[in-house]
């Protein structure tokens, strides 16, 4: 919940408080996303090798530095404190996720991370709603980001208290086949093609703002997005799902990229705020099938030991592809806002079409025990 109020008001803060041009708030995303590639990669080597929870306290228990973007007036140290901030948060996210895999069976993988995406998300609303509140009450965007600090100190707690799960063994015939390893690399591989399609949210955020000459329908934006995409968690938390490649291909890159198609045309044929909001919802849903069967994907084939570097890859070739993706939306974006996300929609709609050739000749082998 608490880093969610500093990303829901990044973009408006940087840009239309600080004065900012759009590649700076571009370049501050990438380099968070991009550079963060490295500490997620190393979170998860560290979390097999010392324990998942002592690395996700370390990581977490660092994110508040998030925080303190508020509390300057120059965005270049503004913007350099939100990247140390989230580079935290990417070494902290591959050993949260191994401590999921340590404590579900791979029946139950899907189900597990996406009410884990529920929960997130569901934060995020809260955050939402409360910058929405805190802004329409007068106060300042510096005083927003500086209160969650709160929540983020809460939830690095909560981490320290939970109880510590036996890893599932893993045997010799339980290692990756062949078809497997290269089910993997093609996930990892259309991950940060993805990646090269996905933009920060503070896009869309900053161009409803701009858009309708008004902060508020810009901040709305974030509520709507998290509504959804917590909504589309909890559904795959309580739903028995098969065949999560081709889920992931449809439902999650396919989605959004729809999603992010809606958003062109809004601008295109200069609809109206609502259907914009709808587009957004539309994005919202496809982001929450990827957060959910990527992770569950690649921790059926990264089993045992290596659950922890599994995860660490995963979010390492995923923000590769963000870290350019950001760049080229933030580029495009001072030409016009319109050829920004027909370009991210564009390459989301080559990702599904990949993840499905991709995933289509996999082994069904497996097929009852996992859902792969």
């Amino acid at each position: 919940m608490g880093y969610q109020i500093v990303v829901g008001g990044l973009s408006i803060f940087i840009v239309i408080v600080l004065g900012a041009p759009v590649w700076v708030f571009a370049v501050i995303e990438a380099f968070s996303y991009g550079i963060g590639a490295f500490f997620a990669y190393t979170g998860g080597m560290l979390a097999d090798r010392f324990g998942a929870k002592r690395i996700a306290i370390i990581g977490n228990s660092l994110i508040p530095v998030l925080s303190f973007t508020g509390l300057f007036r120059n965005y270049a140290a503004a913007g350099s404190m939100y990247i140390t901030g989230w580079w935290s948060r990417n070494l902290r996210s591959p050993p949260r996720k191994t401590l999921l895999i340590e404590s579900s069976t791979p029946q139950d993988r899907s189900k597990a991370f996406g009410f884990l995406h529920g929960l997130d998300v569901g934060g995020g609303i809260i955050a939402s709603v409360l910058l929405i509140t805190l802004y329409e009450l007068g106060y300042p965007f510096f005083d927003h980001i500086l209160i969650s600090i709160v929540p983020m100190i809460i939830s690095t707690f909560l981490i320290v208290a939970t109880k510590k799960t036996n890893r599932e063994r893993i045997e010799e015939s339980d290692k990756p086949t062949k078809e497997e390893t290269r089910t993997t690399t093609g996930i990892f591989i259309v991950t940060a093609l993805f990646g090269f399609s996905y933009f920060s949210i503070g896009f869309p955020i900053l161009t409803a703002a701009q858009t309708t000459s008004s902060i508020v329908s810009g901040l709305f934006v974030y509520p709507i997005f998290m509504i959804f995409s917590a909504l589309g968690g909890f559904v795959y938390s309580r739903t028995k799902i098969k065949k999560e490649i081709k889920q992931l291909g449809i439902f999650g890159y396919a989605l959004a990229g729809l999603g992010t198609i809606g958003i062109f045309l809004v601008l295109l044929l200069h609809l109206n705020i609502e259907a914009y909001y709808l587009a957004v919802a539309v994005l919202g849903l496809g982001m929450s099938s990827v957060e959910t069967f990527e992770p569950s994907i690649i921790s059926k084939i990264v089993r045992g030991t290596k659950a922890g570097t599994g995860m660490g890859k995963l979010s390492f070739f995923r923000s590769i592809g963000m870290f350019s993706g950001n760049i080229i939306v933030g580029l495009l974006y001072l030409i016009s806002p319109e050829y920004s996300y027909l370009y991210a929609a564009s390459v989301s709609v080559v990702a599904a079409a990949v993840v499905l050739i991709t995933g289509s000749s996999f082994s069904e082998r497996r097929h009852s025990q996992s859902g792969l």
